[in-house]
């Protein structure tokens, strides 16, 4: 879990899901393996949240 506060943006903007417009990152999951590669990553339509089972499920498979 993470939440992007300082420097504003950066994090969302590293995995390029910043929204400039809005001034906040996109809604998205990320999953990054113990050498830092992101093997899953999902973004989602406002109002819409990541699923349990499914973050489950990729978790799993690392």
């Amino acid at each position: 879990m993470l939440s992007d506060y300082w420097p504003h943006g950066a994090v969302g903007a590293a995995y390029g899901v910043f929204n400039d417009e809005r001034g906040m990152d996109k809604r998205a999951a990320f999953v990054v393996d113990a050498q830092g590669i992101v093997r899953y990553s999902k973004l989602y339509e406002p109002g819409k949240i990541p699923e349990t089972a499914e973050m489950l499920a990729e978790l799993k498979k690392l």
